[in-house]
């Protein structure tokens, strides 16, 4: 299994919001992460992925200054992480796996005190707060505590928070944990808009649909260590599984491809031709140009590859999917 896949070159891609170096952290005698690589461009959307414990949450801490890394480096938002952690903080927002909303008050008290920590004037503080309770649907809701919030409308108010300090890069670790699918659709496209508004997003997720739908990057971390980097559909051509199928209506047609094409598995009920592929351009290319010289007709091509699921369990070893309500990290 290849350890890594082709990147895009350095001089095409934009500057890199975090990158990071041999990043090392053990708690006693257990390692979380064992001297890992990273290259985050500014304005996308990268999603960490590993099994609980893999060392995500660990990772977004250290990256975030919340705890210090025992050997590598990093720079965020252009700042050293051990140098200028001031300046990484003015720089970021972190939205964790468990909210930060405190139910005692309302949703405008968290704002307005969130507004205080950033040192905010109070006119600029309760402008900001009203801007963003807007954008994230809260304004009937803002004169409510929070404790009476649904889940998603708690989840909305923290990353609404996050963003008082007008971050450029925001960690959202595991932002969509127990939420009912519409709340997950609606977090969604708030961090696709944060993205279009030049925000980098750095998420850790368990849900794996959730990384192929957002990410423009994906690390799968595994032993401390990162397995595998790249794109969702490069990742995806990483492990076997990946074919193209040809359906014929006429039996004629079936049974000169079956004869002709080497290494396909045949289905005569339903005249349907399994070719094993990676379904990339090339190799679809390669069967449409066989199929046209050969006189042959397909009624219908379609390219099936392995997804998230599949890459998850072969880089990871895991048999089940983790059970998302489960804390990420079992050394903490």
């Amino acid at each position: 299994m290849p350890s890594s896949v082709m990147s895009t070159p350095n001089d095409l891609r934009p500057p890199a919001a975090v990158s990071a170096t041999g990043l090392r952290k053990s708690y006693g005698d257990r390692t979380v992460l064992d001297g890992i690589d990273l290259d985050i461009p500014a304005g996308s959307v990268f999603a960490l992925l590993g099994p609980n414990g893999a060392g995500k949450t660990t990772t977004v801490k250290i990256l975030s200054t919340l705890i210090a890394a025992d050997g590598g480096q990093a720079r965020v938002a252009g700042h050293d992480l051990a140098a200028s952690p001031d300046r990484v903080r003015a720089a970021i927002g972190v939205t964790g796996q468990f909210s930060a909303v405190d139910g005692l008050i309302t949703g405008e008290e968290n704002m307005l005190l969130m507004a205080d920590l950033h040192h905010l004037s109070r006119r600029e503080g309760r402008r900001v707060t009203a801007g963003l309770l807007e954008r994230f649907d809260l304004v009937d809701a803002a004169k409510k505590p929070a404790q009476s919030y649904s889940g998603g409308m708690k989840r909305r108010l923290d990353i609404a928070m996050t963003l008082v300090g007008n971050p450029r890069i925001i960690f959202l670790d595991e932002p969509t944990t127990g939420l009912d699918p519409r709340s997950r659709h609606n977090m969604w496209q708030i961090i696709r808009e944060l993205v279009s508004g030049g925000v980098t997003v750095f998420l850790t997720t368990q849900y794996l649909d959730e990384a192929d739908e957002l990410a423009d990057r994906i690390a799968v971390l595994n032993g401390g260590r990162i397995a595998a980097e790249g794109t969702a559909e490069e990742l995806k051509r990483l492990v076997p599984g990946g074919h193209v199928r040809l359906r014929f209506s006429d039996p004629a047609a079936y049974r000169s491809a079956t004869v002709a094409l080497r290494e396909v598995t045949g289905d005569d009920e339903a005249l349907s031709l399994q070719i094993p592929s990676d379904g990339s351009q090339r190799e679809l290319r390669s069967i449409l140009d066989w199929l046209d010289s050969a006189g042959i007709e397909a009624d219908e091509l379609t390219v099936h590859t392995p997804d998230l699921d599949d890459v998850f369990f072969a880089l990871t070893g895991s048999h089940r999917p983790n059970q998302p309500n489960q804390p990420e990290e079992a050394v903490r």
